[in-house]
């Protein structure tokens, strides 16, 4: 079994539910993963889905430029219908 090493996490708690953006390395490999989950009646995390890329600034710099765009769209689209 892979074994992985969380070098960084932040957490959005929403409701019983949460998002996590962490910065891992399995062996000499580091990525980035991104994960949905929710709190069980015990407290404990519970992951629902994951989505992992390579730790690459192109990449990165995509994803954070596509997720600008849409949020910029939905801001526009707030004020027109205002």
């Amino acid at each position: 079994m892979t074994s992985y090493e969380t070098l960084k996490s932040e957490e959005y708690k929403y409701g019983n539910n949460f998002i996590e953006v962490a910065r891992k390395k399995v062996e000499d490999n580091e990525f980035i993963s991104i994960s949905k989950g929710f709190y069980n009646k015990m407290g404990e995390k519970r992951y629902k889905t994951t989505i992992g890329f390579p730790d690459e600034k192109e990449l990165k710099d995509f994803i954070i430029n596509q997720l600008s765009n849409i949020w910029g769209y939905l801001l526009f689209y707030f004020f027109i219908f205002l």
